[in-house]
Parts: structure tokens; C-alpha cells; sequence
């Protein structure tokens, strides 16, 4: 079955162009089964190809479909390569992305634009198992440009919208900035290393690079540019709580499980690298903690439901950034993991509840939803606990190991690890103010009549719920890979400290109980003050980000295309085409067509010329 790797983004591929060739033509159930059904059949494939890997006991698989070219030494192929890191991918990609697929089949069922939204979709997936299965460079630049792609087109793709254009073109932009300095340090690499096969660049690199050589940092900057702009890192994070202006579906498949993830998997795939210049692998935890902790007072004042979980998932991909930074490779991996159940199950459940109350996106235009969704408020519980980190869910498992490996960090790991705990008592206060707020609060007015449902969107729901649950005690595979300690090590840390991990998401709960449930404490009192009203502010514009890149950036461009409307640069290349044809009307007067007329001018030419050649 390894053999058969390449049907993985085969289907989907498929998929999208039988989707796109019948135009819209095809009646939806057709265009249901085609746009779910291929990527179910990947998973089906995928699941196949992990038993025997497994089985098999090998460290890696590589299958080689085609040669692009061959020149020389220069024989770049169209491979793909299968070990622990990218078998767990593969598995999240077709796995949560079959069950968001068939989600969307009923949610988006009264869209008119079916058959193009599945096609987006299927071109997605297609481009994201490209990206985590390619074992070239080029291969895997060609998937991240894919998603990119795909990304902007359902951020847009309700494109009526104004403000759905504006959060496409942004996505696009920003991440393009990422995009160009990854394609820069892979220039680099291939440059310094001769290679684009990324098994034999990092052995390479490993035995030419010295530990923090100028170049192993250069590269490793680069290639962390790249990642924070895919995974909404500071400072590139500014896209993703906009990006909710797609369809729900798509918030929880490239936004929550897969997409966001593509930064993690670089960094991961390149691992070696960042080992070799351990001042950037610091500054990936560093980076993983500030934007986690920012992610999370922002998150604290929001009201629009999918934009605190887009926080949210900001805050979640930088506990990984964090566990990548202390060297915690396998424990990152196992949290993207996890986070891909429970931020997919929030998702969706975010989408059936924003369906059943009649679009209606503000929290505090929803409340008293918990008899009436009963679907709803289970997945919005489990889903909330798992990303809470409540104990022995599978959120608690994989950041749990996040924060202790940062503990264990020589010199700076205690500090790293107060960061993420702070970050975790966030997290408790922002999930459950929205799930009391929502399930437990005053109504407002959008109260629905039933709950909108049915098997092909409930059926994922529940799947991803027990996930939730159990996926902590999903080992994943990729010891071989970081030659590390995997996700499940043994860590020396005392008891107490355990109990305080433990102790501070429930103190988080246990806060935004009293503030939105019970109301013991009063959230206008507290937000009586004029200094809270502006820290309030600040927070909730993404502590100005936006703001700041407008005046740095936005503003400066427009003022120049303003003062330059005639275009200067233009103008230049007219007058180049002015003198050009002046000359040729001049030129042009000398062909008279007299034979007199060109003997003369022979004449005088080699006149000249005798004369040059004399004084010269």
C-alpha cells in the first residue's frame, strides 16, 4: 500500500477537476459525493499506507512518481516521503478534513455556489499533502503556494462582500511577505548545500554547518519568516482573526486543523536547522510566547464567536511555536495533533449554532442556547475542556508536555514556562466566557426554533468529540524522526508543579463562572474605569497591530500612488520611446533612394574613419 502514496493528493486533485469542468451543472448530491468522497477515499488510502508503515518498522518511505527534468547533476523529481512526522499529518489532513467535508455538505446546501465551494476545497487538501508529503524542496513549494492560494479564494468566497474581498487580499498579502522569505532561504539552502532533496540538505548541512554558523542562522531566519506568516505568528498574525469571513467550513479546515499548521510542520521538517543555530530556535519560543499571551487578552474581548476562536487558534499555534523553540518537537506535533480535533469540533459547532440562530454571530446577541442546541452545547463543552486543557482531555495531554519541556529548559525555561501557564489561565477565561455567555446567558432575541442538523453534520460533531476525549492517548510516531524523547516522555518536576498546571485553567474557569454565570462578580464594575475602557480598546483592535502596519506600511504606499497618479516611471520609458522616434525621423530622412546620395555618404563615412584611425 506505501506504493500508493501518490493517490493521497490524487483524489482530491480529481475531485476538483471533475468540479471544475462540469461548471456548477452537476445536481449537489453529485457534487456532495464527489467533494467529500475523494477526500474520504484519501483517508481510506492514508489509513491503509499507516497500518503497513507501522507494521513494517521502517524509519521512512520514499516513492518516486516522475522526473521533472534532468540536466547534468540537477535531477529534481516529483517524490513523496513518508516517516512518523508526515504519516500524523497526512492523517489529520484526510481524517478532519473528510469529516469537515461532509459537515459542509449540509451546511453549505443552500448555497448556490456548491460545486465551486467543494472544488476550493478539494484543491486545498489536494495542495496540502503535497506540501507535507513532498520530499523536495520543490515539491513542498509548489503545496505551499497551493494553500495560499486556496486560501485566499474562500476567504473570498463570498466575494459580493467588500469587506470578504478586503479579508482575502489581506490574507494573501501578509502571508505573501512569509511566502517570499521562505522562497528566499530555499534559494539559499540550494545555493550553499546543492541539493533539494530535504533528507540529504539537512544531513548536509548538519556535517558542513558549524553550530550557529552565519549561514545556518540566515537560512533559519528565513525559513522562520515563512512560518509565521502561514501559522499567524507576531508579527504576520494580523490575518487570520479576518480570515473568518469565510464559510465556517473553512474556518475549521484550513484556519483551525491543517492550514495554520503549515509553519509547525516547517519548522519541524527542518528541524535540524533550527538546531544548528539555536539563537533562532530560542527565538521561535519567544515567539510562540508573546504571540500566545497577545492572542489571549485580545481573545478576552471579543463578541464575535469566530473570531475568538480564530484568537484562539492564534494563542494554540503559539503553545507550539513554543514547544518547537525548547526542542520539544514531538510534543508540538501531538498538540497540533489535538488541536485539530477540538479546534475543528469548535468550528463546526460554532457554525451549527451560527446557522440555528439565523446567521447571528455576536455572543451577546445569542444566550439560554443549551436546551435548544443540545448538539451544540455538548461539542462547544468537550470542545472547550480539550482546549482548556482540562484534565484528561486531549488537550491537557499534549500542552502539558509543551510546558513542562519548557520548564526543563536551561536559563530561560522558567520564564518561558510562567508565560504559557499565564497563557493557559487566559485560555480558561476567554472559552468559557463564550460558552456561558452563549449556552447559560440572558437571550436576545435570536432564539432558534429547533437546531439546524442532520446526519452529515452532526455525524462529524460527534466523531470529533470523542476525539477531544481520547486523543491524548493517541502516541504519535515520530520518535525516529526528532531522535528525541517522544511525546509521552517522563519529566522530573515535583508534584507541586503538576497540581499548579493543573489548578491554573480550572482558577480560569472558575473566574469567568463567577463573571458570566453566576454574576458574584460584576463586568461593569470592572469596566468602570477609564484606564479599563482603554486597555479594553486596545486589546480588542489585536493590541493595534493593524493600526500600526496602516501608518508603517498602508498609508505611505497610498500617499505615494496618490502623488505619483501620472506615474514618473512611466514617463521615463515615454520619453525613451520620444527620442526614439525623433531619431528615426531623422534616420529615416537620410534613405532619399538617390544613388549619388549613398555613394557620398560611403565617402564621408571612410573619410572619417581614415581620420579616427590616424589621430587615434
Amino acid at each position: 500500500m506505501q506504493e500508493l502514496i501518490w493517490l493521497l493528493p490524487t483524489f482530491p486533485l480529481l475531485g476538483f477537476l471533475a468540479l471544475v469542468i462540469t461548471a456548477g451543472s452537476l445536481p449537489k448530491r453529485a457534487v456532495a459525493f464527489i467533494g467529500a468522497g475523494s477526500v474520504g477515499l484519501s483517508f481510506v488510502v492514508a489509513l491503509f499506507i499507516a497500518y503497513e508503515f507501522l507494521l513494517s518498522g521502517e524509519d521512512y518511505f520514499v516513492k518516486q512518481v516522475w522526473t521533472w527534468m534532468s540536466v547534468g547533476n540537477f535531477n529534481p523529481g516529483f517524490s513523496f516521503y513518508l516517516d512518523g512526522l508526515s504519516l500524523v499529518m497526512m492523517l489529520v489532513i484526510t481524517g478532519v478534513g473528510f469529516l469537515i467535508h461532509s459537515y459542509a455538505t449540509g451546511y453549505m446546501a443552500d448555497d448556490p455556489s456548491y460545486s465551486r465551494f467543494f472544488s476550493y476545497m478539494n484543491l486545498f487538501v489536494a495542495a496540502m499533502l503535497m506540501l507535507v508529503l513532498g520530499d523536495n524542496l520543490v515539491v513542498l513549494y509548489l503545496g505551499w503556494e497551493g494553500v495560499g492560494l486556496c486560501s485566499y479564494l474562500l476567504i473570498g468566497f463570498w466575494y459580493t462582500k467588500p469587506e470578504n474581498g478586503y479579508a482575502a487580499r489581506k490574507a494573501f498579502i501578509v502571508t505573501r511577505v512569509g511566502d517570499t522569505s521562505m522562497a528566499i532561504g530555499l534559494f539559499l539552502l540550494f545555493a550553499q548545500l546543492g541539493t533539494l532533496n530535504i533528507q540529504d540538505l539537512l544531513h548536509s548541512a548538519e556535517l558542513e554547518w558549524q553550530v550557529g554558523s552565519n549561514l545556518a542562522v540566515a537560512t533559519s531566519l528565513l525559513l522562520l519568516g515563512g512560518a509565521v506568516g502561514k501559522s499567524a505568528q507576531l508579527p504576520l498574525q494580523t490575518w487570520l482573526p479576518d480570515a473568518m469571513a469565510g464559510p465556517t467550513p473553512i474556518s475549521a479546515l484550513i484556519h483551525a486543523a491543517t492550514m495554520v499548521t503549515a509553519g509547525v510542520y516547517l519548522i519541524a521538517r527542518t528541524h535540524v536547522l533550527f538546531e544548528i543555530a539555536p539563537s533562532v530556535q530560542l527565538l521561535v519560543a519567544w515567539i510562540g510566547l508573546i504571540t500566545l499571551l497577545m492572542a489571549g487578552f485580545t481573545a478576552l474581548t471579543q463578541s464575535d464567536i469566530k473570531r475568538i476562536l480564530a484568537f484562539s487558534t492564534v494563542s494554540q499555534i503559539g503553545y507550539m511555536f513554543l514547544g518547537l523553540g525548547v526542542g520539544a518537537w514531538s510534543a508540538a506535533i501531538f498538540h497540533l495533533m489535538t488541536h485539530a480535533f477540538f479546534k475543528a469540533l469548535l468550528f463546526l459547532a460554532s457554525g451549527t449554532v451560527i446557522l440555528s440562530v439565523h446567521h447571528e454571530q455576536s455572543i451577546f446577541k445569542m444566550g439560554g442556547l443549551r436546551k435548544a442546541l443540545p448538539v451544540s452545547f455538548a461539542s462547544f463543552l468537550i470542545g472547550s475542556l480539550a482546549l482548556t486543557a482540562f484534565p484528561y482531555t486531549s488537550g491537557y495531554f499534549s500542552k502539558d508536555e509543551i510546558l513542562l519541556a519548557a520548564l526543563e529548559l536551561e536559563g530561560v525555561g522558567t520564564l518561558l514556562w510562567l508565560g504559557g501557564v499565564l497563557g493557559a489561565l487566559f485560555t480558561g477565561i476567554y472559552t468559557f466566557r463564550l460558552f456561558f455567555i452563549v449556552f447559560y446567558g440572558e437571550n436576545q432575541g435570536h432564539f432558534p426554533e429547533k437546531e439546524v442538523g442532520g446526519w452529515h453534520m452532526n455525524g462529524p460533531l460527534i466523531l470529533l468529540m470523542i476525539l477531544s476525549l481520547v486523543g491524548g492517548f493517541i502516541t504519535v510516531p515520530v520518535d525516529a524522526v526528532f531522535g528525541h524523547e517522544g511525546a509521552h516522555a517522563e519529566h522530573h518536576v515535583s508534584a507541586l508543579v503538576h497540581g499548579f498546571m493543573i489548578a491554573v485553567p480550572l482558577i480560569g474557569i472558575f473566574i469567568s463562572y463567577m463573571f458570566f454565570y453566576s454574576k458574584a462578580w460584576s463586568i461593569e464594575k470592572l469596566m468602570s474605569s477609564l484606564f479599563a475602557q482603554k486597555l479594553h480598546k486596545f486589546w480588542n483592535s489585536g493590541w493595534g497591530m493593524d493600526w500600526l502596519y496602516d501608518r508603517v506600511f498602508v498609508f505611505p504606499f497610498i500617499w505615494l500612488s496618490r502623488i505619483n497618479q501620472a506615474d514618473l516611471i512611466d514617463k521615463f520609458y515615454g520619453l525613451i520611446v520620444m527620442l526614439s522616434r525623433v531619431t528615426n525621423n531623422y534616420v529615416v530622412r537620410t534613405q532619399t533612394g538617390h544613388l549619388r546620395w549613398y555613394a557620398l555618404s560611403l565617402a564621408v563615412g571612410l573619410i572619417v574613419l581614415l581620420i579616427l584611425g590616424v589621430l587615434m
